[in-house]
């Protein structure tokens, strides 16, 4: 009877054991599809397609992505910069899907697939105390090749010239360099900044200071001058007489598929280019005489 007894207790011991471990197993198994489905289920909705590249193209492929999310809501766009160059490594070694260049593809990139989203102006800009208006093509080479270091050599008030500049590899800078700097370099006394923004930003900040960036981020914080006595609106882009103006692309390598072809489409599409064109970009729609 006492071995009978004592079989049971051992029975029982061994089978409330299990039965303790199998609700140990059972938590685990629901902790771990608390913690991680959610999470999952993030990943699973944020999954999209990468836009990297130029700082001057970013801002208004912010702005198109959310207003692509707006009406594609399992979509999801991220958009990153880097600079031009940056963009079109990045879509070559797939680290992006879409690559955005504020200046024309180089002879041994043109086997991507680019297309021009809209074109912008480069602007020559100053502090808003600065009275200087006007400067000549001739004059904006001078002052960024260092030739020119004082203001009052242009007729502003006496004080050094600051001049601020983008880095290497930015498709602002290349552009700049090709249509006002031809075979003269920029001045290594320039402040080397890595957008626009933090180009707009010190210019603003500091009433000597001269730079250029995307007619499209010129703001009330700074003044865009005339070159050669052309002031940068979109009506003188449009009708020739504004000339430093340079093509904003996408680049893709090889035909662009699926959620980067859908994105394309509706970048091109009527109610995306006007957005762009309120930004004051000139749109495909204008070139096209739409």
């Amino acid at each position: 009877m006492a071995d009978r007894r004592s079989k049971n207790m051992k029975f029982g011991n061994v089978l409330g054991f299990r039965i303790w471990n199998l609700k140990i197993l059972v938590l685990c198994l629901l902790s771990f599809l608390l913690i991680f489905l959610p999470t999952i289920g993030c990943q699973r909705e944020k999954a999209g397609i990468t836009v990297a590249g130029s700082t001057s193209v970013q801002p208004f492929a912010e702005l198109l992505a959310e207003e692509y999310m707006s009406r594609n809501l399992q979509s999801h766009i991220y958009v990153q910069g880097g600079g031009s160059t940056a963009g079109i490594e990045a879509v070559r070694t797939h680290a992006a899907n879409i690559g955005m260049s504020s200046r024309a593809l180089l002879p041994e990139e043109k086997d991507l697939y680019a297309v021009t989203i809209a074109k912008d102006a480069i602007a020559i800009i100053v502090n808003t105390k600065n009275p200087i208006q006007d400067l000549s093509l001739d004059h904006v080479r001078l002052v960024f090749s260092g030739k020119i270091k004082k203001w009052e050599e242009l007729g502003a008030p006496p004080h050094p010239i600051v001049l601020v500049s983008r880095e290497e590899g930015s498709g602002t800078r290349e552009s700049f360099q090709k249509f006002v700097m031809g075979k003269e370099e920029i001045s290594l006394e320039s402040l080397v900044q890595d957008s626009n923004g933090a180009i707009r930003q010190v210019v603003s900040n500091d009433p000597h200071a001269i730079g250029y960036i995307s007619l499209g981020l010129v703001n009330e914080q700074v003044k865009a001058l005339k070159v050669s006595s052309i002031e940068p609106t979109l009506a003188n882009i449009e009708g020739g007489k504004y000339t430093l103006i340079r093509p904003f692309l996408f680049v893709f390598n090889g035909e662009p598929k699926g959620e980067a072809r859908s994105f394309l489409e509706f970048v091109l599409s009527p109610p995306a280019q006007e957005l762009l064109s309120k930004e004051g970009l000139v749109t495909t729609l204008k070139l096209s005489g739409k």
